[in-house]
């Protein structure tokens, strides 16, 4: 809500190479887009040009990446999630469309659910602003369908333990239309555990056709 105020006291210098009055400029967008390294965002070994081997077996069947979570495009996800940077959804949004193709109209885009306790802390729910800014964009429909069944953060977290908290996180909230595709949208995968479950939620609820859409990648030290 203050955005806009603060943009003309304080202008945003962008991520990328300190340019004034936005948070990513386009040739640093154009950047973060065309240089990938995929890998397999399920077992994690390089592919050529997916985001999804054909070896491994999942509960989505597509899978699109922006690209790994580094230099311009860590910045500016720090800024959104822990700076309170609300304008970032659009950037990061846009990072989104530009990676992914021409979308079903039935597609329904269903966020991640982010605890409660960072959306108080933050004033916003990251995931669900990122959503609804895709969905106007491609005219397709955003639904909160997953809900946390926990508060429990997993930042900081080992794999393992990571793994676990999310095995039993999730739960429907909403009626499942086998005919329409459902594209999960997350900012950040790391073990694939948080996609994972989420996937094997929507499918046990009745959803055919699931599709992941995610921010960056980034591994474990």
């Amino acid at each position: 809500m203050f955005d806009k105020p603060l943009e003309f006291i304080a202008p945003h210098h962008c991520c990328g190479c300190d340019k004034i009055g936005t948070l990513l400029c386009d040739n640093c967008k154009f950047n973060i887009v065309s240089e990938q390294n995929f890998v397999c965002i399920a077992c994690h070994k390089p592919t050529s040009g997916s985001w999804l081997c054909k070896t491994c077996k999942t509960d989505y069947d597509r899978a699109w990446v922006v690209n790994e979570r580094n230099g311009v495009l860590q910045r500016l996800i720090g800024l959104f999630k822990f700076e309170r940077a609300r304008s970032a959804y659009r950037y990061l949004g846009d990072l989104l469309l530009e990676v992914l193709p021409e979308l079903p109209v039935e597609t329904v885009i269903v966020p991640v659910p982010t605890t409660s306790s960072r959306i108080r802390e933050r004033g916003y729910d990251h995931m669900l602003l990122i959503a609804k800014y895709i969905a106007k964009s491609r005219g397709i429909d955003v639904r909160q369908l997953l809900s946390r069944k926990t508060d429990s953060k997993q930042r900081q977290m080992s794999a393992v333990d990571r793994k676990r908290q999310a095995k039993n996180a999730f739960c429907v909230s909403g009626d499942i239309d086998p005919e329409k595709t459902y594209l999960i949208i997350d900012d950040v995968i790391t073990t694939g555990s948080t996609i994972k479950y989420a996937a094997k939620c929507l499918k046990k609820a009745g959803a055919k056709n699931i599709w992941v859409a995610v921010i960056a990648r980034q591994t474990l030290n």
